[in-house]
């Protein structure tokens, strides 16, 4: 279980690693390529909307194929568009660069954390989720990092590196025995299993930080450039706020272990009402900066919650893992599609205030719907 959980958090860290690289490198596009906040918006979207198109097919493969063999699919197109990343010279290029990127991490997720899930004892289900988390976490913490190195030193023998990596990644998977392919299930067990209120309620929880982060991504460090700061300021405050998501994350699993899915739910929900009514306001880089420290943490508390309840629901209507899944991509990518392509396009019309507080109350409203159910539970 010890190597399949070190493989599983390898694979998501490099993948989620280049996907945060460019948190940093956008205000570098906007001025180098003259785009707006939009397209902005649209360069950090590509890569969700790459993993919404990929997460199904990804789901199926490794049911019907192996989570082994999906795995190494989605490694090799990661290696290949992290290499056209990196001699991109249009904004076109980039966008595509980073949706074909978002497939191929549709099938590593699914591969990965499909095989995890599926060898993990159901008692550890959530300590497990939140392990594997806290690495890509770890990645997203190092993203940052990559993008600065890459503003001081040029794409080409950064994101190349990325690209060897994967190829490093592959080797390992290769060499790894993984579970025998199973028969995918029928399309009226999925219907049902998606019909199913705990399982819909689990890919709420899952859209709703990937609309906040999409946002914070694009949102935060063009105002942090505003406001006078560089690319490795910017860079900085992603990587501490990262670290400490990272922190947060494996812990929370345990809680939902056992004190059940929902009650970290609501603690993030309250956290996230909170952050997203506080970031409008700050007036100075270094305020901005705290409370993006702040953020991830907070917002991150939702995953490993979320990503269980799906789980959960897999297991009880006997769906393979990998498929369940391709749920948890799904509800990721449309947050995080919407949140960066969405905010960004309601910003340029009016301002960062807007999606910010629309966030705010869209928590309060959830927080609201989770708290009348566990009345109702209760009595």
């Amino acid at each position: 279980m010890r190597r399949l959980l070190l493989l599983a958090s390898a694979v998501v860290f490099v993948d989620t690693a280049f996907y945060a690289a460019i948190t940093p490198l956008l205000p570098h596009y906007v001025e180098t390529l003259h785009i707006s906040k939009s397209a902005a918006g649209l360069l950090s979207a590509a890569y969700p909307a790459g993993t919404f198109l990929g997460s199904l097919p990804g789901g199926y493969l490794a049911a019907r194929f192996g989570v082994r063999q999906t795995t190494l699919l989605g490694l090799a197109i990661m290696s290949a568009s992290s290499v056209a990343f990196a001699f991109g010279t249009s904004v076109e290029m980039l966008d595509a660069a980073r949706f074909v990127q978002g497939v191929g991490g549709a099938m590593t997720w699914a591969g990965a954390f499909g095989w995890l899930i599926g060898e993990a004892p159901a008692e550890r289900r959530g300590e497990l989720i939140g392990s594997a988390m806290g690495a890509a976490i770890v990645g997203a913490l190092f993203g940052p990092v990559l993008g600065a190195a890459a503003d001081l030193a040029g794409p080409e023998p950064v994101f190349c590196s990325v690209g060897a990596t994967g190829v490093a990644l592959m080797v390992w998977a290769f060499n790894t025995p993984g579970r025998a392919p199973t028969t995918p299930p029928r399309v009226a067990t999925l219907v049902e299993a998606v019909r199913d209120p705990e399982v819909v309620r689990g890919i709420w929880l899952m859209t709703l930080p990937g609309l906040m982060f999409g946002t914070l991504n694009v949102l935060a460090p063009l105002r942090m450039d505003a406001l006078g700061a560089g690319a490795v300021a910017i860079a900085g405050c992603f990587l501490v706020a990262a670290g400490f998501e990272a922190m947060v994350t494996p812990v929370i699993g345990r809680v939902s272990d056992r004190r059940g899915r929902l009650a970290p739910a609501r603690a993030g929900l309250a956290g996230g009402f909170v952050i997203m009514l506080l970031l409008p306001w700050p007036t100075s880089a270094w305020e901005l900066g705290a409370l993006i420290v702040l953020a991830a943490p907070v917002i991150g508390i939702l995953w490993a919650p979320a990503i269980a309840i799906i789980a959960d629901g897999a297991e009880r209507h006997g769906i393979e893992q990998a498929i369940g899944f391709s749920l948890v991509n799904v509800a990721w990518a449309v947050g995080q599609t919407a949140g960066s392509a969405g905010s960004a396009r309601i910003a340029d019309h009016t301002s960062d205030k807007v999606p910010y507080l629309l966030l705010a109350s869209v928590c309060a409203i959830t927080l609201s719907v989770l708290r009348n159910r566990a009345v109702r539970v209760a009595r």
